[in-house]
């Protein structure tokens, strides 16, 4: 019921995918079967540094990036042919590990536009994905389309109609992969992203989960600092992972299916007064710091103090000396994240990216204990 899909079941399997895709989200199919929390991880590295992480500590991986090539998926080069070789040899000793290939990222979909709004386009890249799946023995496509409907990576062509060929290309893909292969996508924290990127009740019965980036909800794009993967609103900021979750339930996506994302990183701003300790105030976006790094960069000699947001349940950190401002996620917002995962019922958390814990694991660790409970 893979890439013959169609042919075999015929008219009754195209009658099969119309029906999931009309249905409420309230009763949705490809949903987990237990409530043990996900616990997903995105990798982008070279695939020498995998055997410092506790995969056993993770449901799934994902590996960060594939592109398009024409119409179809394509690993980049040979090394990242190699690293995700090396990812699903890891799933002889942890079988319960899942590796999904992912398309795009940030600023890596610039022909998804074009190729999707094609039924051409949109049969030729799920028949590639379905290949490329079997070739490396992964488990399925996460797609990181930034954005469908609306305007995402500057200069990269997009269109309103996008939000169609979206739903068009997910079905497309259900069809091909059957129901065996796992889909899940990417998704906007803010409120511009899910009411014009995504037709969620045609969506989500065909996907597995929706990987919320909950996580640059202050971008690189603001000139105003604050939390950029806060838990809760503020009256200064309302993106958060609460407002996200509320907003989706106002939609009618299953919590089930929503996995909510922390961040492995930084994000800092630079000209920024001392008031506040930084917070909410004007200021110049710097550059991303992995969490690895904080030691060597956020430290006392270069004047960071670090403090808490008892109403966004985030950390924060801010140098007088340097003028500099820091947001980002730690071991007690994270475990935080996990547990109200687990009490909203989510379906898991995520995190970019796994390169940016420390050697010993410290952030993973921090979900993996808050999980357990």
């Amino acid at each position: 019921m893979r890439y013959f899909f169609s042919k075999i079941m015929g008219l009754a399997a195209m009658a099969f995918l119309l029906a999931l895709s009309a249905c409420k989200t309230s009763s949705p199919p490809f949903s987990k079967t237990d409530k043990a929390l996900d616990v997903i991880a995105y990798y982008s590295g070279n695939g020498n540094d995998l055997a410092q992480y506790k995969f056993e500590q993770l449901t799934q991986v994902i590996f960060s990036f594939c592109h398009l090539q024409g119409n179809e998926l394509k690993v980049d080069n040979a090394q990242d042919s190699l690293t995700i070789r090396k990812l699903v040899l890891i799933k002889e000793q942890q079988p319960k590990l899942k590796v999904l290939l992912s398309l795009g990222g940030w600023c890596g979909c610039e022909p998804c536009s074009g190729v999707f709004s094609t039924k051409k386009g949109r049969q030729a890249f799920a028949r590639s994905v379905l290949l490329l799946l079997r070739e490396y023995k992964a488990d399925g496509l996460d797609l990181d389309w930034e954005y469908p409907g609306i305007e995402g990576c500057p200069g990269h062509p997009w269109a309103p109609a996008d939000r169609q060929h979206f739903t068009a290309l997910v079905q497309e893909l259900r069809q091909v992969l059957g129901p065996s292969y796992e889909l899940s996508f990417a998704a906007g924290g803010f409120s511009s992203f899910f009411d014009n990127a995504i037709e969620w009740s045609k969506v989500m019965p065909l996907v597995n989960r929706v990987n919320l980036m909950t996580y640059d909800l202050v971008s690189g794009f603001s000139t105003v600092t604050g939390h950029h993967t806060a838990l809760y609103a503020t009256k200064e900021q309302k993106n958060s992972i609460d407002y996200a979750l509320h907003y989706l339930d106002s939609l009618g996506v299953p919590r089930n299916k929503m996995v909510i994302g922390a961040a492995f990183y930084a994000r800092t701003w630079e000209q920024v007064e001392n008031i506040n300790n930084g917070r909410y105030q004007s200021g110049k976006f710097k550059d991303f710091i992995l969490y690895n790094r904080f030691e060597a960069q956020l430290n006392a000699a270069n004047g960071f103090v670090f403090y808490r947001d008892s109403l966004a349940r985030a950390p924060y950190a801010y140098s007088a000396k340097l003028k500099q401002y820091a947001t980002f996620d730690d071991e007690i917002s994270l475990a935080e994240k996990t547990k109200y995962a687990k009490e909203k019922g989510l379906g898991g958390i995520m995190f970019w990216e796994l390169i940016g814990d420390t050697p010993s694991g410290k952030l993973l660790e921090a979900i993996h204990q808050a999980a357990k409970f």
